[in-house]
Order: C-alpha cells, then structure tokens, then sequence
C-alpha cells in the first residue's frame, strides 16, 4: 500500500484502485512482451514439441561398431604376447614409463619402439586403415 501512495498520490479513492491496476497489469503484460521479443522467446519452439535424441546408434552403426570390434580383437588376438601386453597396459591408463618397468626393461626407448611395431602389425592386421571406408 505504501509503494501505490508514493507512486500514484494522485489515487485518493478505493474506487480508482481497480482501473489503475488493470493499468499496471498491462503495462506488465507489454513490458513481458516487448522482452520476449527482444530475447527471441516469441519465435522459440516449446521444449515439449522438441524431438528426443535416440539413445543408442541406430542399427546399421551399430552393426558396423560391432563388425569394427569383431575385427580389432581378433586382429589384436594374433599378434604377439608382448604387443597385447603392451596395449593391455596401454588401455588401463599407464604411460610409457611405467610400461617400461613393468615389462623390466632399461631403456624407455625400447618402449616406444615395441609400441611403434606394435601399433604397425595392427594396423597391417586391419587391413592398412584406421578408418574404414564409408
């Protein structure tokens, strides 16, 4: 009560009060609008009409995932005990140096040596390609 006395002393009777808040509501309701507008809120689509994302590929990628998997472990399956040790080091998180004394041997170049011939028979094992052709 005491904001509409400093703001509106012109108001002195109950009876004003009613046209003056309609008054206010539409002054609030353009204010709303005009902001909308502004932001870009009158042209957005409503999250409820938005489409879900699948969750999962959809069959064709996930068969070619599955055939790609197929491929690696059969390709890392053949090749030697020391290079699946090296890549079974590889995957739990363990850099070249803890390798190195893991497998007890002195130089870390030797590491990066088996790694690189490692990596080398695998790729030739996958046919020469990383990525395969789409």
């Amino acid at each position: 009560m005491l904001v509409l006395h400093e703001k509106y002393p012109q108001v002195a009777e109950p009876a004003e009060l009613l046209p003056l808040a309609f008054q206010i509501v539409r002054f609030k309701m353009s204010g709303a609008v005009r902001k909308a507008v502004r932001r870009g809120e009158h042209t957005a689509v409503p999250v409820e009409e938005l489409p879900l994302p699948s969750q999962g590929d959809d069959p064709e990628r996930a068969a070619s995932r599955a055939e790609l998997r197929r491929q690696l472990l059969e390709a890392i399956r053949n090749l030697g005990d020391r290079c699946r040790e090296i890549f079974r080091l590889k995957l739990m998180g363990r850099n070249f140096e803890e390798i190195r004394i893991h497998l007890q041997v002195d130089s870390i170049n030797t590491i990066y040596t088996w790694d690189s011939r490692c990596r080398k028979s695998l790729l030739e094992r996958l046919g020469g390609r990383w990525e395969r052709s789409r």
